[in-house]
């Protein structure tokens, strides 16, 4: 496949994905899908916008690029006609670690805040967060520890593991756009810029 076709094939599932990671996080803030009285007592992972920033706004740029590479016109710089489209290919690479790194810091974000439990309000009356090392994850009968809001538990785990999937699928694809982008570096697209067969 052309190195250009791949990273828009690649930008073009980034593109839901993107979307997917903003909303499972802005759903984060309404537990249970409630509103919730006082905003401290969300927990502290969701103040981090692991989905918002790192899989969601940040993908957008390198999503955007890799599919603009297809059609990229940037056919020549210092007489060679291969020049604009290998940097623009090494362009894609930069947005392509961007990208990675901001799927990293939401799937990390993810991990800690399933592995920590929800914040919630516990049968002390206190605020809190009650598990331990993700305990409840085998243990449904834990949940009970929850007393509000409503369904927290399940909310908090169904939504973070939504944003660990998504930052863990956005990870790998722009670390395949990382390799793509340096092997079009290299190798040039498969098409010239006048049309012809050799590779740019």
């Amino acid at each position: 496949m052309c190195t250009g076709s791949c990273a828009k094939c690649l930008g073009g599932s980034l593109i839901p994905l993107a979307l997917f990671g903003f909303l499972a996080n802005v759903l984060l803030f309404f537990p249970g899908g409630k509103v919730i009285e006082d905003n401290n007592n969300l927990s502290a992972e969701i103040w981090y916008f692991g989905g918002i920033l790192g899989s969601g706004v940040l993908m957008i740029f390198p999503a955007l690029v890799f599919l603009g590479l297809k059609n990229n016109d940037c056919c020549g710089c210092c007489g060679n006609t291969g020049c604009g489209k290998r940097f623009a290919m090494f362009t894609s690479t930069i947005f392509a670690v961007i990208g990675f790194l901001g799927a990293g810091y939401s799937f990390v974000i993810s991990a800690i805040s399933i592995n920590k439990g929800p914040n919630c309000l516990m049968s002390n009356n206190t605020w809190g967060y009650p598990f331990h090392d993700g305990d409840y994850l085998s243990d449904q009968a834990l949940w009970s520890k929850c007393l509000e809001p409503d369904n927290v538990v399940s909310w908090n785990l169904t939504l973070f593991s939504i944003l660990l999937v998504v930052g863990g699928i956005q990870m790998i694809l722009c670390a395949i756009q990382a390799i793509n982008g340096l092997l079009g570096t290299l190798c040039g697209d498969c098409h010239c810029c006048g049309g012809g067969d050799g590779p740019v």
